[in-house]
Order: C-alpha cells, then sequence, then structure tokens
C-alpha cells in the first residue's frame, strides 16, 4: 500500500495543508512533505501521531475508502489490511463492520522490528497472546521479554513500546478496546 498517496488524499480530504497537518500533529512539514512523497517510511508510532492531527485511528487510515459492506463473520488472511509496515504487519481482522467496538490484530514482527522510538500511548486496553517468537514490551517502564504461549493486558494510557530483539519472526494475536489503534 502507498502510504505516502494514502496520506495526501486524506489530508486532502480534511482540506488540510502540509503545513496545518504537521503544526496539528506536532511534527515537521518536512516530515510530512517526506511520508508523502514515500522518501521516508514512517514507524507506526509516528504515522499514529500524525495521524492524531486530523484525527484518525490507524484503522481508519488503512480501511476509509472500504466500501460499506454487509457486516460478514470470516475473512480470508489476504482480506486482512496491513496497518503496519515492510517490518511490523498489523493485519486488522474484521474490515467490513461500520461500527467497531474492537480491534483484533494478527501482528508479525521481524527481527529488530519496534513500534518505533516514541512510546504508544492511546485510550483503553489491549492484550495478547504470542504464538510464536518472542517480544519484548515495555509498559510504563516495565520491560519483560514474552515468549509463545505468555501474554499481557495493560491499560493503553500507559507508555508503550513492542521490539522483537529475537532472532526469529514474533507473532502474536492481539486486541484493544475502544479500538484507538
Amino acid at each position: 500500500m502507498d502510504v505516502g498517496a494514502r496520506l495526501r488524499v486524506v489530508r486532502d480530504r480534511f482540506g488540510l495543508s502540509q503545513r496545518e497537518l504537521a503544526k496539528r500533529a506536532g511534527v515537521t512539514n518536512g516530515t510530512i512533505s517526506l511520508i508523502e512523497q514515500n522518501r521516508v517510511s514512517p514507524s507506526i508510532s509516528s504515522l499514529k501521531k500524525v495521524l492524531e492531527g486530523l484525527p484518525m485511528t490507524l484503522a481508519e487510515f488503512f480501511t476509509f475508502d472500504v466500501e460499506p459492506q454487509q457486516p460478514r463473520v470470516f475473512y480470508q488472511a489476504k482480506e486482512l489490511p496491513n496497518l503496519g509496515n515492510d517490518q511490523i504487519k498489523l493485519l486488522l481482522v474484521g474490515t467490513a463492520h461500520e461500527r467497531r467496538d474492537i480491534a483484533i490484530l494478527k501482528e508479525h514482527y521481524e527481527p529488530g522490528a519496534d513500534t518505533g522510538p516514541d512510546m504508544l500511548m492511546h485510550e483503553g486496553q489491549e492484550g495478547g497472546v504470542i504464538i510464536a517468537g518472542s517480544i519484548e514490551i515495555t509498559v510504563n517502564n516495565e520491560t519483560r521479554i514474552l515468549g509463545p504461549g505468555d501474554s499481557y493486558y495493560f491499560d493503553s494510557k500507559l507508555p508503550h513500546r513492542f521490539r522483537n530483539i529475537g532472532n526469529e519472526i514474533c507473532e502474536m494475536v492481539s486486541a484493544s478496546s475502544p479500538p484507538t489503534f
């Protein structure tokens, strides 16, 4: 997916200049320009910060132009939009629902991948279960390394970060409510 082109379309739909979006998001005008030109691939935390200037969640950003559909129960793996990037895949379940009360993600972290230098913070609660590999999770200055079968659950207002410090892909399934991610 072309994140830069999508950001440009969304910014235009909100009637904002690059400068105005940058001001609202607390980033430089150059940051918005570089993202829109695809000269940089923003980290998840960076893109989330930019979208707060609209305001728009990551899920809305990646699914906003999906035509309204009848609610569905089942989804094939190839239908799940990736809210992440090349290093971190965040596959969103349930895109055909107009009203979303929970975000369910199938996550893949490449070795060395992390959610970015900025700690994430948002409304709600989140939890997950590690399926394969390992992940280092920091929540409010407490850090743990979790492996297959281990899980986490915390208040998302607490600063948090995810990093794969292992040598293999980490796979997990997570949920957050409300779906602010």
